[in-house]
C-alpha cells in the first residue's frame, strides 16, 4: 500500500495508488477524521460541524484551490474570483444520489457568495432564493430510505451579478421530473 493511501490526502488526485479500494480508504480516514470534503468528493455526515460560519467564509476569501484544505467554500471562491476577475460565467455541478447532500452543498454555496459579495445582497437576494425552496419542494420532494425529504426533480440556479461583483437576482428553473416515483399525494 502506498503512503499516501496509509495517511489519506486532501487532493484525491495526490493518491499513490488509485484503486477503488485506495479511494474508498482514503474517503473513510478522512471521515472517521471529520473532513468531510475531499477535492472532487464531499461526503454526507449526516451530522451538523462547525464549518460553515462567518469566521470560515472570511478563511476561504481571496484564497486559491488548494491552499486551504478541501471546503465547498473553496470551490464557490473559485468560482466568485473566475467570474469577477475574469468576467466569464462560472457554472457548479452538484451531483450525487439521493441523500448525498446536494440540496445542502447549493444552499451553502449560496451562502457563501452573498457573504462575499456585499451586505445588499446577503440581506435579500439569499434569503428570497431560500425562501422559494419550501415552495418547490411542496411540488416535487418524496420521503425516501435515505432521506425524508428526496428532491424528486433537479434544480438548475442561475445567479445574476452587476459589475462590481453583488448578487442581483436570480433563476430557478426545474427539470428532469421523476413523475413515476411521484405515486400519490399524502393527505
Amino acid at each position: 500500500m502506498h503512503a499516501t493511501s496509509v495517511e489519506g490526502v486532501d487532493d484525491m488526485i495526490k493518491l499513490g495508488d488509485m484503486t477503488e479500494a485506495a479511494l474508498l480508504r482514503n474517503l473513510s480516514l478522512r471521515h472517521k477524521r471529520g473532513h468531510i470534503y475531499v477535492i472532487l468528493v464531499a461526503v454526507n455526515p449526516y451530522q451538523d460541524f462547525p464549518i460553515y460560519s462567518d469566521e470560515q467564509v472570511r478563511l476561504y476569501h481571496s484564497r486559491k484551490l488548494g491552499e486551504l484544505p478541501p471546503h465547498i467554500f473553496a470551490i464557490a471562491e473559485s468560482c466568485y474570483f473566475n467570474m469577477t476577475r475574469h468576467l466569464k460565467n462560472q457554472c457548479c455541478i452538484i451531483s450525487g444520489e439521493s441523500g448525498a447532500g446536494k440540496t445542502e452543498s447549493t444552499k451553502l454555496i449560496l451562502q457563501y457568495l452573498a457573504a462575499v459579495s456585499g451586505k445588499l445582497s446577503q440581506q435579500q437576494i439569499e434569503k428570497q432564493i431560500l425562501e422559494s425552496n419550501p415552495i418547490l419542494e411542496a411540488f416535487g420532494n418524496a420521503k425516501t430510505i435515505r432521506n425524508d425529504n428526496s428532491s424528486r426533480f433537479g434544480k438548475y440556479l442561475e445567479i445574476f451579478f452587476n459589475k462590481d461583483g453583488v448578487i442581483e437576482g436570480a433563476r430557478v428553473e426545474q427539470y428532469l421530473l421523476e413523475k413515476s416515483r411521484l405515486c400519490h399525494q399524502v393527505r
